[in-house]
């Protein structure tokens, strides 16, 4: 009774979710999570559409990456596990309009996501509003252990954190290159499909396109639980986060 209620609910949710669009929302879901999952533009897309009898303008396909994207993330961080209680925390440069800015990102030693954040400079500013983004809704799990580079800017970040109460007490920071192997290497898997050359047109575009990047690599992921999921694994996964299957 209640797995019929949620998806009951999940499904009421979806027709507001999908509201004046003009394509079926299991097409509009297929087209983010192509885009999310592999290394194709926009105009791709479109081809591949069209091949299937379906004419979607490249700006469109635009437009539902940027509104769903960030739905996905929200949606899918709900069933996020808790991290093991050692964390990796680093951070990556993202290319918009041009510019490098800078992603700050942590998972746990398992490989685990625990939470990402795009700033404009990578300074103290950007590492405590991480630190407090990732830490603010589970104090009472915070990391006992924490691993980064050897930036300046982290010891003070986390002695911020403790007298913020986002740390219960102070936690190891351990600065070991061989530690932080692991989440250079999952920047890699994150922005192997991210716009090349000027890279995003705008911040705003940045940040709401790289939320649905990073959460579907949670999915890719399992969250954790058993393994990596295949394709069709995440795609039912997805579909009951929007109240499309059955």
């Amino acid at each position: 009774m209640i797995l019929n209620a949620v998806a009951e609910k999940l499904k009421r949710r979806s027709k507001d979710d999908f509201k004046g669009r003009h394509f079926e929302a299991w097409l509009i879901i297929q087209a983010v999570t192509w885009y999310l999952r592999y290394p194709l533009s926009y105009r791709d897309l479109e081809s591949m559409f069209l091949e299937r009898g379906f004419e979607v303008d490249h700006s469109t396909l635009n437009r539902w990456v940027l509104a769903y994207a960030p739905q996905i993330e929200k949606r899918l961080r709900q069933f996020g596990r808790p991290h093991c209680g050692s964390i990796r925390v680093d951070e990556t440069y993202v290319k918009i309009r041009g510019e490098w800015r800078y992603l700050y990102r942590a998972i746990d030693k398992h490989g685990v996501p625990v939470d990402f954040l795009l700033t404009a400079k990578r300074d103290l500013a950007a590492a405590k509003r991480f630190f407090r983004k990732a830490l603010k809704d589970e104090p009472l799990l915070a990391p006992g252990k924490i691993g980064t580079d050897g930036a300046s800017v982290y010891p003070t970040a986390i002695s911020d954190s403790v007298e913020a109460g986002l740390l219960p007490s102070r936690p190891a920071h351990r600065v070991s290159k061989y530690l932080q192997q692991g989440i250079e290497s999952d920047h890699f898997h994150l922005k192997k499909n991210m716009p090349k050359i000027a890279g995003f047109r705008s911040f705003a575009t940045a940040r709401r396109t790289i939320a649905g990047f990073e959460a579907m690599l949670w999915l890719k992921k399992g969250f954790g639980f058993a393994g990596e999921w295949t394709v069709r694994e995440q795609n039912e996964m997805l579909a009951c986060c929007f109240g499309l299957n059955g």
